[in-house]
């Protein structure tokens, strides 16, 4: 099977890339720039293909997906590339909260952009539990910065999304996963999840023939179902979230 990931130049991308290759699946690998594409080396001679763009651009978000489309439709998509320790809002070239646009509107573009898949693997995480909250202000104009929050905020919209698009496109496979907190440049040394184990739910949920594994709409880890935040699987606050994202980047995907 022929799958893309997101931010694969280390860590849980990176692992998931090495896994899926060493089964013998074609992998299109993603660094946000030519400099970070240089930690691909050793792996982009055995890769289907390399696209590079900083998913906290729209225009290099959209650029990204037709590098993906040039090189043919894929089996699965990955999207695994995140960020969170963010000091403070930032700001994109289209004004955007960073976090927001890494982490939710880039895969929303993604999503709509690339030629639709087989598959989709969405990245949660346990910290999308404490974002639940009113989508007044998901942008971050208005409340005064707060990373924590404004990551699993982030978290809780993208599993939202998993989810809508489950509900919208029933042909596709769409689920969210939570790796658990793992040793990668974003987890940090110290955290206590195997960083192999982090990968395997994404890898499996992408090319796996396994009946258990081809299902929609499900919250992930450690390959067992759990039950996501309430607020995620709410239908309302998913159409709501959508029309939102809509609103954010000038595209309409359902």
């Amino acid at each position: 099977m022929r799958v893309f990931i997101t931010g694969s130049t280390d860590g849980l991308g990176r692992g998931a890339a090495e896994t899926l290759m060493k089964d013998g699946h074609q992998v299109v690998l993603h660094a946000r720039s030519q400099d970070r594409a240089a930690a691909l080396a050793e792996l982009a001679p055995r890769a289907a293909g390399v696209a590079i763009g900083d998913l906290a651009s729209a225009e290099q978000t959209r650029s990204l997906a037709d590098q993906v489309n040039k090189i043919g439709r894929m089996d699965a998509v990955i999207h695994n590339a995140g960020i969170y320790r963010e000091p403070g809002r930032g700001a994109t070239p289209e004004k955007h909260a960073k976090v927001l646009a890494v982490n939710v509107l880039a895969p929303y573009l993604l999503t709509g952009l690339i030629e639709r898949p087989a598959r989709l693997v969405y990245l949660s995480s346990s910290m999308h539990f404490g974002g639940e909250g009113s989508l007044s202000d998901i942008d971050w104009t208005e409340r005064r910065w707060d990373t924590n929050r404004a990551y699993s905020e982030s978290k809780l919209h993208v599993t939202a999304l998993a989810f809508a698009v489950a509900r919208h496109w029933p042909n596709v496979l769409s689920n969210a996963v939570d790796p658990g907190w793992v040793p990668t440049k974003m987890g940090g040394r110290g955290a206590p999840d195997d960083l192999q184990q982090g990968h395997l739910t994404q890898t499996w949920l992408a090319v796996s023939d396994d009946a258990k594994a081809k299902v929609s709409g499900k919250y992930w880890h450690h390959r067992e179902q759990r039950r996501p935040a309430a607020q995620a699987l709410d239908t309302g606050f998913q159409d709501e979230l959508i029309v939102k994202l809509a609103e954010l980047t000038g595209y309409k995907l359902f």
